[in-house]
């Protein structure tokens, strides 16, 4: 595994809450590649309660939409389809469909994995998943298109 988590290399200014590495104040997820897209641990901050002791299911949808953009921009990556002139992203997320399955803690570590399963260079899908305890506690489909500045 390399020092550097996918944001880090592929766009270590960008200043996203949930993808960091320049919000200081974001969540700072770092997502590692896989050989289909990519994984990742986030422990949760007091903060970030849902007012019941478990993890807000906003935070939760952040990191779903956060970490299946990192195996986006991998698979992009990988396969030589980088950002267009103009756009500071390659794809940027068209549609996120939010599953929540069961609460995720508050005080633990939670784990989350992303795998491409289709991939054209004018959109990508990937299926992500939220899990604590070996089980899956949120899921989502992440439709990401093409990101083609207008002027």
């Amino acid at each position: 595994m390399t020092d550097l988590s996918i944001q880090e290399r592929l766009f270590p200014d960008m200043r996203c809450f949930g993808c960091r590495p320049a919000n200081e104040r974001g969540l700072r997820l770092r997502s590692w590649p896989t050989d289909d897209g990519a994984t990742a641990e986030f422990l949760p901050w007091p903060e970030h309660d849902n007012g019941l002791g478990y993890l807000n299911g906003g935070i939760i949808s952040t990191l779903l939409d956060c970490h299946s953009a990192a195996a986006v921009m991998h698979e992009a990556d990988r396969r030589g389809w980088g950002a267009l002139p103009g756009a500071a992203l390659a794809y940027v997320t068209a549609g996120l469909d939010v599953r929540y399955l069961r609460p995720a803690p508050l005080a633990e570590p939670v784990s989350l994995v992303a795998v491409v399963t289709e991939a054209s260079e004018v959109q990508m899908t990937a299926d992500v998943q939220l899990h604590w305890d070996g089980k899956p506690r949120a899921t989502a489909v992440a439709v990401w298109k093409r990101w083609r500045p207008r002027a």
